[in-house]
């Protein structure tokens, strides 16, 4: 242990050094998970997703009203029929090589992304064509009357539609790219990336802001630092005592269980973001046994408890709650129906479920990270569930790193497969239903688990169809029951995130995505 403090300590003072960057304003920062992926398109992983905010830019964005305003955009209008949007691009959008950002670099990365994110996907059964107009217009012509344009280029979280130079979109969708470059406000320092270890972001110089106010996602993406450094620690206690030494000036996720430790610390300010709320949820694996099976998964489902998960995850009820909707509580579409059946903890009726699918015993394969806190907590109390109810559980410990690949695998739990994982998505990922991946189900084109479910689908066509918003909430309550009679999630109970700052580490937008644009350090 004392090595791998001396090695976290280190990345903070003695590689800060590096590059002639001594006299650099720096934010030191500790991540939920440490970076080892560059390429947005291809990941859910939200450490992605956030270093992706960092180096790239979006066409438009939600603001703090969630409304849609402009980001790379200037402007765009909207055909007579609702037929088709032409988007003008703003002036001085700069690649980080100081080339011309292009309507061909921006519709070459909307192909891109619109083929592996699940909005993007269904923004593309009612496309007709994308078209280059000239160096700065590009359209999107729909077969018919629709608003799902405006919604998918502005998607703030999960693959959100990040825009990169032609040549880098060009890769084909199941290659990474293998250039970190983007138009965004900072760049990244390819020369000091570390995976897994460090990643070193500067500011750009040639980046120009919006004039307005940053606001959510939008607005002026000011950068008033000189670097952000993202380095990742041995472990939870050694990233608080780091904070609290002065060596790292910012915590993304602090585990409730350190949390007494800093706040009656006079140097640090706990933020509450309830912007960027998570929603636990454990995901089956539907291609395989035993969870091929609708009865078992409905065991599963049953015998799980969202309120122990959360009490040994989170701990403190303020920061916590028992939510059954399945696209998060408190959201537009969210509906409670059913939601009694989400992770009652009911061990009785789990095993008389169990019977009646005349279960075999086949063993569940049970991934457990356990480098992430806030995901190393939960599989050990539904775990232990399920044994209860009668469930054959192997728990298999690991990094998770190594979950978000092994969950891609189709074998066999004995072959390298599993049976479940677990995880969060944030609250405004899991609010729009044409956008998640937990309620898509669409077979192998799905997310992990490849649910074949036609008549989920059905309705999220008919959602993507409709701008009444009583239509989607009609709709939005059958998904629900299906959702939860087909076990696409185990809902695992809602949390709020809590940032750690130093004082003098000040001015984070709120947003649904922890962004570093905006945000100052005091004493350079």
């Amino acid at each position: 242990m004392a090595a791998a403090v001396a090695l976290a300590m280190g990345l903070v003072t003695g590689l800060g050094m590096a590059g002639g960057a001594a006299q650099a304003q720096t934010v030191n920062a500790v991540m939920h998970a440490s970076l080892r992926a560059l390429d947005p398109n291809i990941t859910t992983a939200y450490i992605v997703r956030n270093y992706a905010y960092m180096v790239y830019d979006t066409l438009l964005a939600l603001d703090a009203d969630n409304k849609v305003q402009p980001q790379m955009v200037d402007s765009w209008t909207v055909s007579p029929d609702g037929k088709a949007y032409t988007f003008k691009l703003r002036d001085g959008l700069l690649w980080h090589d100081n080339t011309p950002v292009t309507a061909e670099d921006c519709v070459a990365s909307l192909k891109r992304w619109s083929g592996q994110d699940k909005l993007g996907q269904m923004m593309n059964t009612m496309l007709d064509q994308m078209t280059v107009v000239d160096a700065k217009t590009f359209t999107l012509s729909f077969k018919e009357p629709t608003a799902i344009a405006l919604q998918a280029l502005s998607k703030p979280s999960g693959v959100a539609p990040f825009m990169m130079p032609k040549r880098l979109a060009d890769t084909p969708p199941g290659e990474p790219i293998k250039e970190a470059m983007g138009s965004g406000p900072f760049a990244f320092v390819a020369s000091e990336y570390k995976p897994g270890v460090q990643a070193v972001f500067e500011k750009f110089k040639g980046y120009v802001p919006r004039k307005e106010l940053a606001s959510g996602l939008a607005g002026g993406k000011v950068v008033k630092v000189d670097r952000v450094k993202w380095i990742a620690m041995p472990d939870a206690m050694t990233s608080v005592n780091a904070l609290m030494g002065g060596e790292v000036d910012f915590i993304e996720d602090v585990p409730m269980d350190l949390m007494p430790m800093l706040e009656g610390s006079k140097d640090i300010v706990l933020t509450e973001y309830k912007q960027q709320g998570m929603q636990n949820i454990a995901r089956l694996n539907a291609s395989q046994s035993p969870f091929n099976n609708k009865l078992v998964r409905q065991a599963a489902l049953t015998a799980m408890s969202q309120k122990n998960v959360l009490q040994a995850q989170v701990g403190n009820p303020k920061y916590f709650q028992v939510c059954g909707a399945v696209l998060g509580c408190g959201t537009a579409l969210s509906s409670d129906v059913d939601g009694d059946k989400a992770a009652p903890g009911n061990i009785a009726k789990a095993k008389e479920l169990l019977k009646e699918a005349k279960y075999d015993g086949t063993p569940v394969v049970i991934l457990h990270p356990t480098d992430v806190a806030a995901l190393a907590a939960m599989p050990p109390v539904y775990a232990q569930a399920l044994r209860q109810a009668g469930f054959t559980v192997q728990m298999q410990a690991m990094d998770w790193a190594t979950v978000t690949v092994r969950r891609a695998s189709k074998e066999p739990a004995s072959s390298g497969g599993w049976g479940i994982f677990s995880t969060y998505n944030t609250l405004v990922d899991v609010a729009n239903p044409l956008g998640s991946i937990t309620v898509a189900a669409n077979g192998a084109a799905g997310w992990f688990g490849w649910y074949d479910v036609p008549a989920i689908e059905a309705v999220r066509a008919k959602m993507a169809r409709t701008a009444d918003l009583a239509e989607q909430k009609k709709l939005a309550i059958e998904l629900q029951k299906l959702v939860l009679d087909e076990v696409l999630i185990v809902p695992l109970g809602e949390r709020s995130v809590v940032t750690a700052k130093r004082k003098g580490t000040d001015n984070q937008v709120v947003a649904s995505v922890p962004v570093f644009w905006n945000m100052t350090k005091a004493g350079k």
